[in-house]
């Protein structure tokens, strides 16, 4: 007989301190699939669902696919829109009648209205339909706010080794793998977690360069050869939710009789975390910066990147913030590509006057003036679409990204994807879609601070990460917290990982 095995994905990274609620039509913006629409949407992409997808198919499961729900990152989920989708899943949990198996692609900082550990919350309510014994694995962004509460409900978090992500879809496989192992009998998972008395840490994982978080992952490989360990997962957190869990952690999913090591091994990386605290490979600079280096980076080979990481749409980022695009504009920059301004009252005015006019705009800055002030230019209609592309890859290859109805405004020598559904610029097809080829740019603007660079690095004379001043900055003294929990570094200036023998 068929496993009976339940598929879902139910994603957000919740910055709280983000003016913008999430809402039901922002997961539609993004995606929001159900039931049989899943497979044929998503098979064949480099998606969690797809592996999961492949996974089924492999293992010839009598899968029941729930829900698809992703939305670009922004402040906390209405309970409309945390109620919704996940009694979607728990719904389709409970009208499977028996269910062999769970695989989740989660985010693990996801924060609603009416639950601050909103992933710890499903994987309860889903164990409470499915009882304990029944495999539930779930795949985590590298960036989750873990919490024991997840753990406790999960038979692993699996969670992403790179930064960019790149590899959803073979932690998907992997998560897979085990559940099938689980229900055949072979193992019987259970899922542990530890977690520091800090803020953030981990180089906030960066994986493009050797350092810190491939270290800790080069251990989590050694460590999962062990017997009886099945998954070492390191996250590093996401420090823009202000949640008493916020701030790296380590999981890890062991065989019962393992469950001594396992606390040993989650103990072993947690404390090189915190000794290696200090390291930082991040390197904003001032913006003024930013312009000198595109005035002068006409004529070399490949074009200069410039990467507005504090208005970083996939960490909650406003993706309208100005001061780089004015003073693109006041320094006479030529021959650049902006990626993107989301500004969909423009957006509409430039539909209604049509490719080729000329109009008069009031471009960006309308979510928080405060953070850079509209641009107001004569520009260009260039092209006019409905933002709809494929991405290329390498991160999430084959899945559809929607900017929304999108026009290209020319201003001086910049062309201005402007858009109306807020993304992460993580994909070459954000300017090919529109018209622009990126490499025959002299200066790329991309609102990232990371992912970028899986596709954009390859083709950049040289990258240079801005602050702008937007709601991502890494300036934590920014950042009010009322519900972090205490004490913590680097604010209070303990000296140990495990405050009042917590992580014990």
């Amino acid at each position: 007989m068929a496993r009976k095995v339940l598929i879902a994905q139910f994603m957000h990274e919740t910055n709280t301190f983000s003016k913008l609620p999430t809402t039901l039509d922002d997961y539609r913006k993004r995606f929001l699939v159900e039931g049989d629409a899943i497979v044929p949407r998503f098979r064949g992409t480099r998606n969690e669902l797809g592996g999961y997808i492949d996974a089924a198919e492999k293992y010839g499961w009598a899968a029941v696919f729930a829900v698809a729900a992703n939305a670009t990152p922004s402040g906390t989920l209405t309970r409309e829109c945390w109620e919704t989708i996940r009694d979607k899943i728990l719904g389709a949990a409970r009208a499977m009648g028996r269910v062999d198996g769970v695989c989740l692609s989660l985010h693990g900082a996801m924060v609603s209205e009416s639950e601050d550990d909103a992933e710890g919350a499903l994987l309860e309510a889903i164990r409470g339909i499915v009882g304990r014994e029944v495999p539930v694995v779930a795949t985590l962004d590298l960036h989750a706010n873990a919490t024991r509460r997840m753990a406790e409900h999960a038979s692993a978090l699996v969670s992403y080794r790179t930064y960019p992500h790149v590899d959803g879809y073979e932690r998907a496989v992997q998560a897979a793998a085990l559940a099938e192992a689980a229900m055949a009998g072979e193992r019987k998972p259970r899922c542990l977690l530890l977690q520091p008395a800090m803020l953030d840490g981990a180089d906030h994982g960066r994986t493009t360069k050797p350092g810190l978080m491939r270290d800790l992952l080069a251990r989590a490989d050694g460590f999962e050869k062990e017997p009886g360990i099945n998954v070492v997962s390191i996250q590093a957190g996401f420090t823009w939710s202000d949640i008493p869990w916020t701030g790296p952690s380590v999981a890890v999913s062991h065989e019962p009789a393992a469950e001594a090591r396992a606390k040993e091994i989650a103990r072993l990386l947690c404390d090189e975390i915190w000794r290696r605290r200090d390291e930082n490979s991040t390197d904003y600079r001032p913006l003024a910066d930013g312009i000198a280096a595109a005035r002068a980076g006409a004529g070399k080979p490949g074009p200069l990147v410039l990467a507005d990481g504090t208005d970083n749409p996939g960490g909650g980022g406003y993706n309208d913030t100005t001061p780089l695009l004015q003073g693109l504009i006041d320094a006479g920059v030529e021959n650049v590509g902006f990626g993107t301004i989301c500004d969909p009252v423009t957006v509409r005015q430039a539909m209604a006057a049509g490719v080729g006019a000329t109009i008069d705009v009031e471009l960006g800055g309308r979510t928080d003036p405060a953070m850079g002030a509209p641009v107001r230019a004569r520009a260009t209609v260039r092209l006019l679409s409905d933002g709809r592309f494929l991405n290329e890859g390498p991160m999430n290859a084959g899945v559809l990204t929607d900017m929304g109805p999108t026009a290209v405004l020319r201003i001086g020598g910049i062309d201005v994807v402007t858009i109306s559904n807020r993304i992460q610029t993580i994909d070459l097809q954000v300017f090919r879609s529109q018209g622009i080829e990126p490499t025959h740019k002299n200066v790329l603007v991309v609102k990232s601070v990371q992912h970028f660079r899986a596709a954009y690095g390859p083709i950049a004379c040289e990258v240079v990460l801005v602050d702008t001043g937007g709601i991502c900055s890494p300036d934590k003294s920014r950042l009010k917290f009322a519900k972090l929990r205490r004490p913590i570094w680097p604010f209070d200036g303990i000296n140990e990982p495990w405050p009042a023998g917590k992580g014990s």
